[in-house]
Parts: structure tokens; C-alpha cells; sequence
């Protein structure tokens, strides 16, 4: 795709004066050099408690909609702005150490991967991708590029779910036997809508609307929120419903515990409906997962559920008369259970069993000082991308499944592909618009 020079906004000869580019993992005493692309909402905490790094400085912002720029700015007014991500790349080069990427889903390996393969460190919001395939070349070019990577799913680094890892792998609770997870989130909801809207508002001049598609195909600016800014998650060409919002959040804790590193080798997925456009409302997703060293058996099943549906307590540790919290995860062990309520602290049942202090609680780092600490350090935080794709393919999985209710589906890792569905292997990738595919690595 060519570079459109009209979208480099500004610079400044102030720039220029900055620190030369950081030898990556060597010179530690150099700051390093930031750019955000997605700059709005949650582009814009991401870039806040990084600004906040006292060896860290942003260098540059850039965001597809001008109007999401104006607040981000303020960090650091005399960075230039860029509208597209590869003209910054192209303007600033070795200026730029590393990158964070907030954009809506299916954009995230797309300009990953090209930042990744310019030698970026990179920080990439959850889900990491929107196919199994994207996620799966996002881990071998990591490796290939060797830089620094992490997921952005900063609760992985919160004191709470940190405390139930620990709890797990010392054995508070036994093997663990079963595991159920939810998000009282619905997979569509934030628009309203479950089909495209018939009319069509001016684009905002603010928006490169071409440019926010990228990879997904034409249609037309369906109005503010539809699609740009917030509404995007419901849509299946954009976006991963409650499973993708939410599931590298409230399964990452599951897979950390149990030392999961690899994906599911069965799915099978309800729910309450759906149609070529959202996603549904209500899931119900049964992964069968092999077992690891803290689990009772060679496989465990691992249930997830959105759009208020919960699990059942029965057979577990917890009386009837407890309630579940809206969000979250229930371990069932052999001598006890741990629920994790989602961004609150881990409970042990039965409760006479566990008086306070049974668990010792975990300090509570900062994810996103961890990952500018790895860039300057040259070591790899605990949840980057060889970590964080083989969790989002689990969760893309659970979405292919939902295309097929009721089927059960045999996964196989080795060869991207369902052994029993042929059909259902047609959603391991996707097809990218003209201009905008993406390239394996070779």
C-alpha cells in the first residue's frame, strides 16, 4: 500500500533533539522510545501509565481518527501525529523503539506484524488477534524478530490474580478437576444492533474511514458508535464478542495456574442464536484442554459462559446458598474449590477449611512498567506473544465453534485444521481485502 504523505500531521525540529534510538537490551540507560497507535479510550490508559515510566518517552502518537488524538496529546504535546501507522514507521524509523497497538481487533496482527518485522517491541491489546492463524504468525515472528512482546491484558499482573496462580500451584486446593469461567457480558449489545444500519451519515472529517477497515472488507460509515468508537466489538468482521473482550482477561489467571501452554483439542459451543454480522448474545463454550501437572487427569474440561449465564455449584465445595460473582472463575480441586471474581480477590471452599491468611497474597505489579522495564532490560515478560497466542487461539476457537451450535469440533494444533468439519477450518484464517494481506512468516 502506498504511504499517503497528506496523513503526516506534524512535526517538529524539537524531535529531531530526542536521545538517539535505543540499543535494544544493552544501553540501559537510555530512555525508551514510544508510539502509541490507537490513541482513545482504552489506547489512551495504555499510553498514560506507560508516560507515567520514568525511562520511558513517547515520541510519537497516531490514531486513524484525529478526534481521538486531542487528549493523548497532552502527554506529550510536541510529539508529531500521524494518522497512518506506516507513515510514521517511515518518517521516524529507528526513532521508534517500540509500539503499543489499541486498535479494534482486526487490526491488531496487521500492524503488529509489520512493527514486529521493523524490529518494534511491541504491546498489543487482548484479544491478540482475530483469527487462530493471525495468532499463531504473531508468535513466530516474535520469535523470529526477537523482541520484546506482551499482551495487553494487564490484569495478568494484578496482586488478585496473581494470588489464585500461587494458590493453584502450591496446592491449596488439590488437582484441579474442573474449571468454569464466565463474563456476565453479552457478545452483542454495545450498538443495539444486529444487522447494518440502512442509512449513511457523513464520515467525520476527523476519520480516515478506509483506513479504520484495513484488512476487513468494504462497507459503508454506519454512524457514531455503530462501528467507531466502541461499537465494534459486536461485529464479526471487526471485532470478538464477550469470549474475545473478555476471555484472555478472566481465562488468563486459568491458564497461568495450571501451566496451560498449549490450545483446546475439542470445542463445542451454544447459544442463543446468531447471524453473519454479531455475535450472539449468549454463549455456552466447552473446551476439552490436555492435562498438565496441576490437573487430576490427562485432560481438563474448561466451560465458558457470557451473557449472564453462570455455572453450577453443585458437586463443588461451595453451599447452595452462596452466590457466584457476576464475573469470573471456578476451580473445582480435589480437597477444595478457588473463585476468582473477576479484578477482586481469590475465596477457598469450603470456608471452615481456609481461615484467613491461607493464602499468601502476591505482590501487584504494574503490566505496563513490566513491559518497558523488558524492552530496556532485553528480558521477556511472563505473558508475551508465544504466551498470548496460544490463549487467543483458544478463545478464536471458542468463536469458530459458535458458528457450528451443537457440533463438537476435534482441533488439531499442528495443522490448523478441524479433523472432523471441514468446513469450520474455513474461519482458521480469513480473506483480507485487496491491499491489505497479511503475509506468513517465512
Amino acid at each position: 500500500m502506498k504511504t499517503n504523505r497528506r496523513r503526516f500531521l506534524e512535526t517538529t525540529t524539537a524531535f529531531l533533539a530526542v536521545a538517539p534510538a535505543l540499543v535494544r537490551g544493552r544501553n540501559l540507560n537510555s530512555k525508551l522510545q514510544l508510539a502509541s497507535i490507537g490513541t482513545g479510550g482504552k489506547g489512551y490508559s495504555d499510553t498514560a501509565i506507560m508516560a507515567n515510566h520514568g525511562r520511558a518517552i513517547h515520541v510519537a502518537f497516531c490514531d486513524v481518527d484525529l478526534a481521538r488524538i486531542a487528549k493523548v496529546k497532552e502527554l506529550r504535546p510536541n510529539a508529531p501525529v500521524f494518522q497512518y501507522y506506516r507513515e510514521m514507521f517511515e518518517t521516524l524509523g529507528d526513532k521508534i523503539d517500540a509500539v503499543s497497538v489499541s486498535t479494534p481487533d482486526h487490526m491488531h496482527a496487521y500492524i503488529s506484524l509489520d512493527a514486529m518485522r521493523r524490529g518494534k517491541h511491541v504491546y498489543c491489546q487482548k484479544p491478540l488477534t482475530h483469527t487462530v492463524w493471525e495468532a499463531r504468525q504473531m508468535a513466530l515472528q516474535a520469535a523470529k524478530s526477537k523482541v520484546i512482546t506482551r499482551l495487553g491484558n494487564q490484569i495478568h499482573s494484578h496482586t488478585h490474580y496473581r494470588t489464585a496462580v500461587r494458590a493453584i500451584r502450591e496446592g491449596k486446593i488439590g488437582k484441579v478437576k474442573r474449571i468454569h469461567s464466565w463474563v456476565n457480558a453479552a457478545g452483542h449489545g454495545r450498538s443495539g444492533l444486529i444487522s447494518r444500519p440502512k442509512s449513511t451519515p457523513p464520515i467525520p472529517r476527523t476519520l480516515d474511514w478506509d483506513l479504520w477497515l484495513g484488512v476487513a472488507p468494504k462497507r459503508r460509515y454506519g454512524g457514531d458508535r455503530v462501528y467507531h468508537p466502541w461499537g465494534w466489538r459486536d461485529w464479526q468482521d471487526f471485532g470478538s464478542g464477550a469470549l474475545g473482550d473478555f476471555g484472555c482477561h478472566i481465562l488468563d489467571p486459568v491458564f497461568t495456574a495450571i501451566n496451560m501452554s498449549c490450545g483446546p483439542f475439542e470445542i463445542k459451543a451454544e447459544h442463543t442464536g446468531m447471524n453473519d454480522e454479531v455475535w450472539p448474545a449468549q454463549s455456552t463454550v466447552h473446551y476439552l484442554f490436555p492435562g498438565t501437572e496441576y490437573t487430576e487427569k490427562d485432560k481438563i474440561r474448561i466451560t465458558w459462559y457470557n451473557g449472564g449465564l453462570k455455572p453450577p455449584t453443585a458437586g463443588t465445595h461451595i453451599s447452595e446458598m452462596t452466590a457466584l460473582p457476576s464475573s469470573g472463575s471456578l476451580l473445582l480441586g480435589e480437597t477444595g474449590t478457588l473463585v476468582l471474581p473477576h479484578f477482586r480477590k481469590p475465596l477457598l471452599y469450603p470456608e471452615a477449611n481456609y481461615p484467613e491468611g491461607s493464602i499468601e497474597i502476591a505482590d501487584d505489579l504494574n503490566h505496563y512498567h513490566g513491559f518497558v522495564d523488558g524492552c530496556l532490560s532485553g528480558l521477556q515478560p511472563s505473558d508475551g506473544f508465544d504466551y498470548g497466542g496460544p490463549l487467543t487461539e483458544a478463545v478464536q476457537l471458542g468463536n469458530i465453534a459458535s458458528r457450528f451450535p451443537d457440533e463438537t469440533l476435534q482441533w488439531n494444533s499442528e495443522t490448523l485444521s478441524f479433523t472432523n468439519f471441514d468446513e469450520a477450518s474455513h474461519f482458521v484464517s480469513k480473506t483480507y481485502r485487496k491491499g491489505w494481506k497479511i503475509k506468513p512468516v517465512g
